[in-house]
């Protein structure tokens, strides 16, 4: 009996613990693996408190969490990956992240002599919008709007955008759109230009040329030029923004 009665004491006590920390908030130290190898330039979302952060040159970070908060790891050219902070990795306030390189499939190539589409057939005046993974995850959710509430009028509106409203579930996702947009707007300019042309042409240090990747897709105006696929403009562009970021370095050095 008097085993039975410490055990359950034991419990209890635990479980106290356990409740009180979920509540609590507190900075974790993390490190991000790829193939052994630490991985710079990760960006970190807590998508409970919208805190961020980004993995340094050896692949530290540091982001204020608690217990049950969601953190998603995404990076150029790494597959994205989404951690649950639980009781064990809270108390010992170390976290460590195994990340993997992006694959890309090579797509089955079919050779015909002429393609059809909705559009060509006159089916469709234009293409209809594509959207990305995130984006439809969004869709899916709904965007709540408060002219929606006039359809309680009619006994016709979706619950689900409010709900996810109150929860906070469609700003967490509007946050993942604006992350993966960064991330395809980066993919498109690796495509266009190597490395060599960052430091040759536009003279920036080797260390840098992944900071400036992400400087230059924060710009508004210089994503328009971007998307036009003028090559001649978005390099004209990139000239400037390039001294601007080399002027920032100068400063914080």
């Amino acid at each position: 009996m008097k085993i039975n009665r410490l055990i359950i004491g034991f419990v209890s006590f635990m479980s106290q613990i356990s409740f009180g920390q979920n509540g609590i908030e507190k900075m974790l130290q993390g490190k991000i693996i790829v193939d052994s190898i630490a991985a710079s330039g990760v960006n970190i979302l807590n998508t409970a408190n919208d805190k961020t952060a980004v993995s340094n040159k050896v692949g530290d970070f540091f982001i204020s969490a608690k217990i049950n908060d969601v953190l998603v790891f995404t990076s150029l050219n790494l597959e994205s990956h989404r951690l649950q902070i639980n009781l064990t990795t809270f108390s010992s306030g170390v976290l460590f992240v195994k990340m993997s390189p992006k694959t890309t499939p090579l797509k089955e190539v079919v050779v015909s002599k002429k393609e059809f589409s909705a559009v060509s057939l006159g089916i469709m005046s234009k293409a209809p919008k594509s959207f990305s993974p995130a984006e439809r995850q969004l869709q899916t959710a709904g965007d709540f709007k408060p002219i929606m509430l006039l359809g309680l009028l009619g006994g016709s509106m979706e619950l689900d955008p409010l709900i996810n409203k109150i929860n906070g579930r469609t700003k967490r996702l509007k946050k993942l759109v604006v992350l993966e947009k960064k991330e395809i707007n980066l993919n498109k300019i690796s495509e266009l230009y190597t490395d060599d042309f960052f430091t040759t042409r536009l003279g920036i240090s080797s260390e840098y040329v992944g900071g400036f990747k992400y400087y230059i897709v924060e710009n508004d105006a210089f994503l328009k030029v971007l998307s036009s696929k003028n090559e001649e403009e978005i390099t004209f562009f990139m000239i400037t923004l390039a001294q601007e970021y080399k002027a920032l370095i100068v400063l914080e050095k």
